[in-house]
């Protein structure tokens, strides 16, 4: 266990360090540059390479039909907890408040919610599951990506990155169609079955790993930057429900379904990812609160370290 525990932790503590040391050394502007470049190449990269790649003919029902149920529930979870929280901030005081604002909200529904299914999921899951069962991992991975931070994920910046009276649905169907993502993996998964050159399907393969070790770069330099404790305290609660509460009403929900086994773990590990770097690159894009969902960023993946034997042991 300890052996499999520390080969799956090894690349996100290893770049993540290496990027808390770089960022001294590069412009102040390299980790947006980076996270651009990420959100318009590095995802659709390695979403392209999962089309291409995946068989598609193996749990084509219930995999995704499982995954979308996992981020639905997340959903639930994450809004009436914020209710919850709403209802005690105005309790307390009748003035409007920061963690009632409009970004606020928007930054936490993107912590609690979106998972880091591709760079960090999918770098620690064959660690852990069999290549027999790798397939939930990938369609975990694939669905969540496609739905959550490119779907709902954008719907939800998109909407409260805006005032209410700029807030139209056109636009935020606009916005999603406009995620590049989502056509890459139309383009991958249509042309799965046409052959390219050895050279170019090889890069494209290849290139995760780089596209990964990139992302743990960003999650380090991320970190250098945040300044004091207070964004931390917010955040604790958004990362809470990310990695500890959702996944445990995930694996409950699996086991009274039938789920045993590996898949019913690859959906719990896969649920209880760390905070997506993509909820930060969109709470750039639409001005909500960044701190707030870098802050999450990091504290989940230290819990993930925590919680991973966990769900080893449980599930």
């Amino acid at each position: 266990m300890n052996e499999t525990l520390l080969h799956a932790y090894a690349p996100l503590i290893l770049w993540t360090g290496l990027g808390l040391l770089l960022f001294r050394f590069m412009p102040e502007n390299f980790p947006r540059l980076l996270g651009r470049g990420l959100y318009w190449v590095g995802v659709p990269l390695q979403v392209l390479g999962l089309a291409r790649s995946t068989d598609f003919s193996k749990n084509s029902g219930v995999a995704p039909i499982v995954t979308v149920g996992a981020l639905g529930l997340g959903f639930i979870v994450a809004w009436l907890s914020l209710q919850v929280w709403k209802y005690f901030a105005k309790s307390k005081s009748n003035q409007p408040t920061d963690v009632l604002s409009r970004s606020f909200i928007g930054s936490f529904m993107l912590a609690a919610m979106l998972g880091n299914t591709g760079f960090v999921g999918l770098a620690i899951a064959p660690s852990l599951i069999s290549d027999s069962s790798m397939s939930w991992v990938v369609f975990f991975s694939i669905t969540h990506n496609l739905i959550a931070p490119n779907g709902v994920g954008v719907l939800i910046a998109s909407y409260f990155g805006r005032p209410l009276q700029k807030n139209h649905w056109w636009v935020q169907v606009k916005d999603v169609l406009s995620v590049p993502t989502l056509w890459v993996f139309a383009i991958g998964f249509l042309t799965r079955n046409v052959p390219l050159p050895e050279t170019i399907e090889s890069g494209i393969q290849g290139s995760l790993a780089i596209v990964i070790a990139s992302a743990f770069l960003l999650i380090g330099m991320r970190l250098a930057q945040l300044k004091g404790w207070k964004s931390f305290k917010l955040a604790l609660f958004p990362s809470i429900l990310k990695v500890v509460v959702m996944p445990a009403f995930v694996g409950i929900v699996m086991t009274l379904l039938g789920l045993s086994g590996e898949p019913r773990l690859a959906v719990v590990l896969m649920s209880g990812m760390p905070s997506a770097l993509l909820g930060l690159i969109l709470a750039e894009e639409y001005d909500l609160d960044r701190e707030l969902v870098a802050s999450s960023i990091i504290l989940t993946t230290l819990l993930l370290l925590i919680m991973i034997p966990l769900w080893v042991l449980i599930f």
